[in-house]
């Protein structure tokens, strides 16, 4: 493994665990060179995924791109990092398993959305805000009429 910090090509694996959910093996890493320590994360991957976005473009699925984008949408939400980790896996595992390589990326979408949607409304509601492309107001109340979140002029009695 290449150290990040110095690009030296021999690094030393000081501890080995496996992750919280078990589907990973945390190692922390160690460069004889620079000294630097790093961790590394090592998954199983079923098969390379395509995804086939809306305008017909492949591009090869990215595990760190989709948990960059519900990053994004859970930002300054109290979700523990840990649920989002299960979850990004969940979709992954989820994605291997379907049998098919080329994936539409409105299968995903939809599954980050489900998940979401567990895990925190107001993130659920971000994400879908770029996902189904709002471009006013109106938009968001539809969505949130259509998802059972009543109407958001309401007051509760």
């Amino acid at each position: 493994m290449r150290c990040p910090f110095c690009g030296h090509t021999e690094t030393q694996v000081k501890d080995s665990r496996p992750s919280e959910d078990g589907a990973a093996i945390r190692r922390r890493r160690l460069c004889p060179v620079c000294g630097g320590r790093f961790t590394t994360f090592e998954r199983v991957q079923l098969r390379e995924l395509t995804v086939i976005k809306r305008s017909g473009r492949r591009t090869p699925f990215d595990r760190d791109k989709l948990l960059r984008s519900i990053d994004i949408a859970i930002r300054k939400r109290p979700i523990d990092p840990d649920q989002v980790d299960r979850m990004v896996n969940g979709i992954t595992r989820q994605l291997e398993s379907m049998g098919e390589t080329d994936i539409p990326s409105e299968v995903v979408g939809e599954l980050v959305m489900k998940g979401l949607k567990s895990l925190d409304d107001v993130a659920y509601v971000r994400y879908a805000s770029v996902y189904r492309d709002f471009r006013e107001t109106k938009d968001f109340a539809d969505f949130l009429g259509r998802e059972g979140f009543g109407d958001p002029g309401e007051d509760e009695r």
